[in-house]
């Protein structure tokens, strides 16, 4: 009879193996805080050396987007598909920080990797995240400017979306945001009302949100899709734009650029004053428009509308993480998104949404 083998214990066999075969094994190792993900990080050293071990197991997550797949493969194989989330594919973090450093930015760098079981081993960025750094004394200004400087850097770049063995950067297509706005009727409405929501509720939901995202400029440039405070080190040691480090990138597609600007100034997790919001939209847009074929007035109606989608998007996923993943500490964070949402819905071009909304969360929204 065989006798299986524990998955944690084969998991840290998986572990010790990589570590020798990057020669690392005598590294001593001190766990990291982790994300909302399915991944962690541990800290090593060695021999006066660092870098940080990541643990990305290829089962923890469902299916990634088949690069051919129809809308209707999509939705039979699950949200990750749907909306296009990189799952368990390592690769796809290796392809876009390498696209991203070939840009200038300060992704970390690949030591050693093995996508076949999950783990890498990537360049210490540090500890201080725009999120710790700034509380302790950074210069705010500074540092979201060095992050704005970044984005535009990105888009003067203009990488070609990265492709390579196991691995292709996608659109982010219709499919993808409908996907995302969805969480709301999935999670957000039964969160608030204490039950699901009904079919017509989903309908009219829908209906309200499709031809709002139609009104989008066509997606055109690579974005990294988490781009805020959580996932930003700061660098003072670097020059410009580059001492904004970047981490978290992997579910990158090509799309709309002001997507990662309403990630960094519309933050889940902390304030960014609206004095300070239109300063970096306004210092965007100047460096856009310095590389060329800027329109200024369509990427202030992008940014409205991916605001409202990205903020209702997290919406859905911090009420799936309070009640599905039992982690109350989100609810923390949801009155916040709520603020950045009835902001967004003040847009002309959001007034099917915000009737909806009013509709059903009345003074809520």
């Amino acid at each position: 009879m065989t006798q299986k083998t524990d998955p944690a214990t084969a998991r840290a066999d998986d572990r010790r193996r990589f570590l020798d075969r990057a020669g690392w094994a005598r590294a001593a190792a001190a766990p990291m805080a982790g994300d909302a993900s399915t991944r962690s990080y541990e800290r090593l050293s060695l021999d006066g050396r660092k870098a940080v071990l990541m643990n990305a197991p290829p089962a923890a997550e469902g299916a990634a987007c088949p690069p051919e797949a129809s809308p209707e493969e999509r939705r039979r194989l699950g949200y990750n598909a749907m909306a296009r989330l990189a799952g368990p594919n390592l690769n796809a973090f290796l392809a876009v920080a390498d696209a991203a450093r070939k840009a200038g930015l300060s992704a970390p760098e690949i030591f050693a990797a093995d996508p076949a079981t999950g783990f890498a081993l990537i360049e210490d960025l540090g500890d201080d995240l725009y999120a710790r750094a700034i509380p302790k004394g950074a210069d705010e200004t500074e540092l979201y400017a060095a992050a704005i400087d970044a984005l535009i850097a990105l888009r003067q770049a203009a990488p070609e979306a990265p492709k390579t063995l196991g691995y292709q950067m996608l659109t982010y297509d219709e499919t993808a945001l409908e996907a995302e706005v969805t969480l709301v009727v999935d999670w957000y409405l039964p969160h608030v009302k204490g039950a699901p929501a009904r079919d017509d509720q989903r309908t009219d939901y829908l209906a309200a949100w499709r031809p709002i995202l139609k009104k989008l400029t066509p997606p055109s440039l690579m974005v990294l899709r988490d781009f805020h405070a959580e996932n930003l080190l700061w660098l003072p040691d670097r020059d410009g734009f580059r001492r904004a480090g970047i981490i978290d990138f992997q579910d990158g597609l090509v799309g709309n650029p002001a997507y990662d600007l309403v990630s960094l100034l519309e933050d889940a997790r902390r304030d960014v004053s609206p004095a300070l919001a239109n300063a970096m939209i306004e210092r965007y847009a100047a460096g856009a428009a310095a590389i060329g074929d800027f329109d200024e007035g369509a990427f202030r109606r992008d940014y409205a509308i991916l605001g409202a989608q990205r903020n209702a998007k997290i919406l859905g996923i911090f009420a799936r993480l309070i009640n599905r993943d039992k982690k109350p500490r989100y609810q923390d964070f949801i009155p916040r998104v709520e603020a950045h949402f009835r902001g967004d819905l003040a847009h002309p071009d959001l007034a099917p949404v915000a009737a909806y909304f009013k509709k059903h969360f009345g003074d809520r929204f």
